[in-house]
């Protein structure tokens, strides 16, 4: 047996004239979290309904268990999307309930209801759902043809910090039951605790893919110096030899070596009460890589 799950191969999507996805190629093993990044507009939720098979592609072939995706093998799946409307006036177990009828075989409810945690609001109105309650109803329907490979599109968007961890829990027990994720998120640190490998898409491309601490490691030494702008007492910040870039009134400069930045620094008599040091993360590679933020 094959350790692929899924495999994009030269996928392509034109409308028209525009082109939404280049060229995307990757694989996804069994088990793993697969986190496809990039800012709004580059491909991702494209290159997503194409591997689901709702889209089919211009050029390329999507391969999932070795075969060319079609709709005998969707059954398999599982989608959570950005937005899904649901039926007025139905509880949340009516929801189970309707959805469980759509297929011919489906996950016993009980244990959805325990892996989502979804006792508390059972029999309440799905329009009455908080935010974070809402979205593990939808990941539980996702699940509930008991699918091979799960889809979860920007899955904690707009949720609090509470919401969003008991998320991430619940991805690591579906991670647990030996199935595969594919993820898409705006939060950077949610991809680096979630998935395993990672692809960072711009303008239809991957422009860099590997597993978060490999990838960092390889374009990143040494620390990230952060300074108030307005502590530089208007000094140019290319007069430190360092590289940096300046975000939300923030000069954050490249230092391979800590010593060193800080003496550069000092020479010029920079207030360093307020610095803060901090490792390399995924939203730096990103702005490293295309001169542009991960959100939008």
């Amino acid at each position: 047996m094959t350790d692929v799950h899924i495999e994009a191969r030269h996928l392509r999507k034109e409308y028209k004239k525009l082109v939404a996805v280049a060229d995307v190629s990757f694989k996804v093993r069994r088990g793993q979290c697969f986190g496809l990044l990039g800012p709004n507009g580059a491909g991702k939720t494209t290159t997503l309904e194409m591997m689901e098979g709702l889209t089919q592609p211009t050029s390329g072939e999507v391969i999932f268990l070795g075969k060319r995706l079609d709709r005998s093998l969707q059954h398999r799946l599982g989608i959570q999307f950005q937005s899904t409307s649901l039926q007025d006036f139905l509880t949340v177990k009516e929801c189970l309930q309707l959805f469980a009828r759509l297929y011919k075989s489906h996950r016993r409810l009980e244990e959805l209801i325990r892996l989502c945690a979804l006792e508390d609001f059972l029999d309440r109105d799905n329009r009455k759902l908080s935010g974070g309650q809402r979205q593990r109803l939808m990941i539980a329907l996702a699940l509930i043809n008991n699918p091979e490979l799960v889809f979860l599109d920007e899955p904690t968007t707009g949720l609090d910090p509470q919401a969003r961890r008991n998320l991430w829990s619940l991805v690591e027990e579906i991670k647990s039951e030996g199935k595969s994720v594919i993820l898409t998120t705006h939060y950077m640190d949610e991809a680096f605790i979630l998935c395993d490998e990672i692809a960072i898409m711009d303008k239809g491309r991957i422009i860099a893919q590997g597993e978060p601490k490999k990838l960092l490691r390889s374009y990143f030494e040494g620390q990230t110096l952060e300074i108030p702008q307005e502590d530089l007492h208007g000094c140019d910040p290319t007069a430190f030899g360092l590289t940096f870039v300046i975000r939300n009134g923030t000069v954050e400069f490249h230092a391979p070596d800590v010593t060193v930045g800080l003496q550069s620094l000092m020479q010029k008599n920079v207030n360093l009460n307020r610095m803060s040091v901090r490792s390399a993360n995924l939203e730096d590679l990103f702005l490293h890589l295309t001169g542009q933020e991960l959100r939008e």
